[in-house]
């Protein structure tokens, strides 16, 4: 296999940044700034516990929000710096797990002005921007003891929406559909959907048919989950994987669910074991840095995408090889405070989110960092520093399992690359063989 080769394949978005980093360099720096891993991992931990009333719920889908970004980042179009107004957006989720409830989540984590919530339904799918016909379910949201359906989320906030009856089955499409009557402003947002959302014209909520819906995005909107609720064993059944683009599952087959976690999802309804599985990933993100262009760092986000999930009882963390991989880049997309970090940082970065998720009952496995050797920046000190972090991940004893990522994935006669027919077009992300490998190496066990 050669060398990793550019190409304006729309849906290539880089692992460890460095295609950005190339097109970027020398523009500026980037909001947001490395370091106090530690300090912020830390203050998680003794975040407000989760009540009574979310352990009886599981989330079954979920999104890592992200700042507004320009629409051709990367080449993936999105709506989220103008936003919307007088529309309606259809969102296609695939629920993990099945039960007898359901209930949304929404977040304004991003917006500068509190946003207006018009409406808001929820449906099976019926293929596209279709609802199944009878399946409707309005949603609504409790404010001051009264139940209203529309509903005003502060910024930089988030709500959850009351619980309606809706049986759903494990791997089940649904359909969320949200209506602005004004203007929401810039929206937060998750980039790499890998799923197709809609938009309409008008209040269109309850549309069975996809008509009305004529435009598409494979971003995802103010909807940070899906929680179900129903007669799960345990008190805890929801797993979240955090990480960047390995996790968010770029180079995967868009609406083929050919991510890890959805690879992970199918092997666990196998089994027999009803646990939601959340995807916490944002392609570009590090542990120790905030970018403009991929998300907070790790260790600020870690509360909000981990512990603060209804239900968590186990985290895989896969974050750190945009940390290896970017550590001397400079661009746009990287603050002025960004600066090489070494190995021992890193791995107090892991550590910190370890004792927070511990502080939380929660249990930590950590994965070895996937094969870099396929993007222009690599170089011998980005692969010996992998390599140091990859050991410390292995042999630290610091989690509570390891899966190796780096094994899956790696080619046997290369293992600084990853394995020919485990890789996209760009030469560095797993293709859908390469993350059902990943999925494969996870030991269901240990969740």
């Amino acid at each position: 296999m050669g060398f990793f080769q550019f190409v304006p394949a729309r849906r290539v978005v880089p692992l460890v940044g460095m295609a950005m980093v190339m097109a970027l360099a020398g523009t500026g720096g980037a909001a947001g700034g490395g370091g106090g891993a530690a300090a912020d991992a830390d203050a998680v931990a003794h975040a407000h516990a989760a009540g009574s009333r979310s352990a009886r719920w599981t989330e079954a889908w979920g999104a890592a929000v992200q700042q507004p970004v320009e629409g051709d980042v990367d080449d993936v179009p999105n709506w989220s710096e103008k936003g919307f107004r007088q529309q309606s957006v259809r969102q296609v989720v695939r629920v993990s797990a099945g039960g007898a409830r359901v209930r949304i989540r929404l977040s304004n984590r991003f917006g500068k002005a509190p946003l207006r919530v018009d409406g808001a339904v929820i449906a099976r799918s019926g293929g596209g921007a279709q609802a199944w016909p009878g399946t409707t379910r309005k949603l609504t949201f409790r404010h001051s003891g009264r139940h209203s359906a529309s509903t005003v989320i502060p910024a930089g906030g988030e709500v959850v929406g009351d619980a309606v009856r809706l049986s759903t089955s494990p791997l089940e499409n649904l359909v969320v559909t949200l209506y602005f009557a004004g203007s929401t402003g810039p929206a937060t947002f998750h980039r790499v959907g890998l799923a197709t959302s809609y938009r309409a014209t008008g209040n269109h909520l309850n549309d069975v048919l996809a008509k009305a819906y004529r435009q598409s995005s494979e971003s995802s909107y103010f909807l940070s989950g899906v929680d179900v609720s129903g007669p799960f064993r345990e008190r805890r059944n929801t797993v979240v994987a955090l990480g960047d683009s390995a996790t968010d599952g770029v180079g995967s087959t868009p609406e083929a669910h050919g991510r890890y976690t959805d690879g992970l999802a199918e092997r666990l309804v196998a089994a027999r074991r009803n646990l939601g599985v959340v995807n916490a990933g944002i392609a570009g993100s590090m542990l120790l840095t905030s970018s403009s262009c991929f998300g907070e760092k790790g260790v600020t986000r870690f509360r909000r995408d981990v512990l603060d999930r209804p239900g968590a009882r186990t985290v895989i963390v896969e974050l750190g090889a945009n940390d290896v991989g970017a550590n001397w880049a400079t661009g746009r997309c990287f603050p002025p405070s960004h600066k090489p970090v070494s190995a021992r940082r890193i791995t107090e970065g892991y550590r910190a989110l370890i004792r927070a998720a511990h502080g939380r009952g929660i249990k930590v496995i950590g994965a070895t960092l996937v094969p870099l050797r396929g993007y222009p920046g690599y170089s011998a000190k980005v692969e010996r520093l992998r390599a140091e972090v990859n050991h410390w991940i292995r042999t630290s004893g610091a989690y509570d399992a390891v899966v190796d990522f780096d094994k899956a994935l790696a080619d046997p006669a290369h293992p600084d690359r990853p394995r020919p027919g485990y890789v996209y077009e760009d030469g560095l992300h797993p293709n859908d063989a390469g993350y059902q490998a990943i999925a494969n190496a996870v030991d269901l066990s240990d969740l």
